[in-house]
């Protein structure tokens, strides 16, 4: 029977879409990009809020009450009478100019704060650069998985027939009950492999999916011109220097011990004295009787504030500490991050070298492994080899020729993934990869599987 696949979203699907028409989706839709950029932009605030307590404020506050007050028993030295009792209305307001002059703590937090947001930058474009290669490897492992389904496909076809053949040999007494198991049991296996090549071809469908937002009903197949060379530059210590040096994780890392040395610096001094110019205006109404026999007063000071913190329960000098303990582990990060650069660099290096010597053996293993097969054929005709030596030499040719498949794939993998180690990785290189992209040969995406009945 036939088991439907509801793969599909809302909206036309894209058709005959290529590396960089993915990529180009991935870039806008990438919910991991998305929030990466945001967290971006929310750290970039952290300078102006920083540099606030360097620029001068302004604050204004007004009030209104009430009185009703009585002078019991009171006279008037004036006039011998009674003083009267009085209602009024008093209110005013004022506003108040402040321009810190000293505040070393305050500058080395603005200083800090810039160096939190160049880290920050530099992990925004370290998830970019990933979104490059998580891109590549998803758009490689759909067509990875198409070449294992071709493969399985012609296997199964090839022991099928094989099968027939030995059930023919059989029936006019050729060859042994033996065989046909042994073909069958061959078969069968084939049979599973293709079905379960047959999920994973949707299931790498969808991670492009997640990662674009698009639905893709075709994908562009790598051309065979493909050049599969070593690295460029050649030698793996100028990929280390060079990795050193623009790797984003260890670029991330260094503002990062920048900033926590900047706070030591701003947590220590929280001991030293801070001055501030203050400038303020008041403006007061009374409807009380005063000395001056005046109901309005207005009033500006100007003024100078100093400040020295003596004592505030030892809160300054654990803050200072923690600082300092931070640092220590912002600078082990650093190293770590230095030291683990370093390793990937030199393995992804060796891996590329080894993935070029690699491809080259496949495309010999295949053409020995076909010799191999026609050898096996004819001496099975002969009864110098039986049916199991059959079966094992096609497994092995369809073996190696998805092997071929799967060593190109990993030499672009890992060919990326060094230059991303690197910190040399940026769009030109995969918009290089996509022009070895055929659009003459595509991946169709499966809208059904086909299964037997249990």
């Amino acid at each position: 029977m036939w088991v439907g696949l509801l793969a599909g979203l809302s909206g036309n699907p894209a058709l005959a879409t290529n590396l960089e028409d993915v990529y180009n989706a991935a870039k806008t839709n990438d919910a991991q990009v998305g929030a990466a950029r945001a967290g971006y932009l929310a750290t970039r605030q952290a300078v102006p809020q920083a540099r606030s307590a360097l620029l001068p404020s302004v604050n204004a506050s007004a009030d209104t009450s009430w009185t009703e007050r009585e002078f019991p028993g009171a006279i008037s030295p004036i006039n011998g009478q009674p003083i009267p009792r009085e209602e009024f209305n008093e209110h005013g307001w004022n506003a108040q100019l402040r321009a810190p002059l000293l505040n070393m703590s305050s500058w080395h937090q603005v200083r800090s704060a810039k160096a939190n947001v160049s880290a920050a930058g530099h992990d925004l474009s370290r998830t970019e650069q990933d979104l490059i290669v998580r891109v590549v490897q998803a758009y490689l492992n759909v067509l990875r998985a198409q070449d294992l389904l071709d493969t399985t496909q012609a296997e199964e076809a090839a022991v099928k027939r094989q099968l027939e053949q030995v059930q023919q040999r059989f029936d006019v007494g050729l060859v042994a009950i033996t065989d046909v198991l042994e073909s069958q049991a061959a078969y069968d296996a084939a049979v599973v492999r293709r079905i379960q090549a047959d999920g994973d071809h949707s299931i790498f469908f969808e991670t492009l999916t997640t990662l674009s937002g698009e639905y893709y009903e075709r994908l562009d197949r790598l051309s065979e011109k493909l050049p599969i060379v070593n690295p460029d530059p050649t030698t793996e210590q100028t990929w280390v220097d060079t990795a050193l040096a623009t790797n984003l994780g260890i670029l991330t890392a260094q503002e990062q011990l920048s900033a926590a040395t900047r706070t030591v610096k701003a947590r220590r001094s929280g001991h030293l004295p801070t001055i501030d110019a203050t400038v303020t205006e008041v403006h007061s109404v009374t409807g009380s009787t005063n000395f001056f026999n005046a109901d309005v007063t207005d009033q500006t000071v100007y003024a100078l504030q100093f400040n020295l913190p003596i004592y505030s329960g030892g809160l300054i000098r654990a803050q200072a500490k923690e600082a300092r303990a931070l640092e220590t582990q912002a600078r082990e990060n650093l190293l770590n991050q230095q030291r683990t650069v370093i390793r990937d660099t030199r393995n992804l290096y060796q891996a590329v070298a080894t993935d070029v010597v690699r491809v080259r053996a496949r495309v010999k293993a295949i053409k020995s492994a076909q010799s191999a097969l026609e050898a096996t054929e004819t001496g099975y005709e002969v009864g110098t080899r039986n049916i199991v030596d059959v079966l094992q030499a096609q497994q092995r040719l369809f073996s190696s020729q998805f092997d071929y498949a799967d060593s190109r794939y990993n030499y672009v993998i890992n060919l990326m993934r060094l230059k991303q180690t690197a910190g040399t990785l940026e769009d030109a290189d995969l918009y290089e990869l996509n022009t070895y992209t055929d659009p003459n040969d595509q991946v169709v995406r499966l809208v059904s599987l086909k299964s037997t009945n249990p």
